[in-house]
């Protein structure tokens, strides 16, 4: 697998496509049980089928806990990012993760026609460029060893 061809598509084949949200009506405290319970740093806001947010760790930190806001009575409306950077599943791996580092923030929701059909992780896609790299490498070793033609 090269590195240029992996995409995200590919990525969530691998990873699953599980997507935890929350209502924006919720509180703070009941996105972070679903974190915690989900073993995630991120909530996608919906209403319905529509993403109107997310909240992350970030957010809490940033939003919650440094202005000194109690998150039972925090609302998810009022301290989730509204403005979501998204992408969809034909995106190539190093766009994903220029995106991801140009905006400085580690989970994107993936679309297909408008509808969030998963959501890929800065991890997820440090797994698979060390996986493309690993395939690369092996590729090398057989070509210097011999192997391939």
């Amino acid at each position: 697998m090269e590195l240029q061809s992996v995409t995200v598509a590919q990525i969530l084949a691998h990873k699953g496509r599980d997507i935890h949200t929350i209502r924006p009506g919720a509180n703070v405290y009941e996105a972070l049980e679903a974190m915690a319970r989900h073993k995630v740093g991120a909530l996608l806001v919906m209403e319905g089928d529509n993403l109107v947010g997310i909240f992350s760790e970030r957010d809490y930190a940033r939003k919650v806990a440094l202005h000194g806001h109690n998150s039972r009575d925090a609302l998810i409306s009022e301290m989730m990012s509204a403005q979501v950077c998204t992408t969809h599943e034909e995106a190539e791996l190093l766009s994903v993760m220029n995106a991801m580092t140009d905006g400085h923030f580690r989970h994107l929701p993936v679309l297909r026609e408008g509808k969030v059909v998963g959501m890929i992780t800065i991890g997820d896609v440090v797994k698979a460029v060390i996986e493309a790299q690993q395939s690369t490498i092996s590729q090398l070793s057989g070509y210097i060893q011999g192997n391939l033609a």
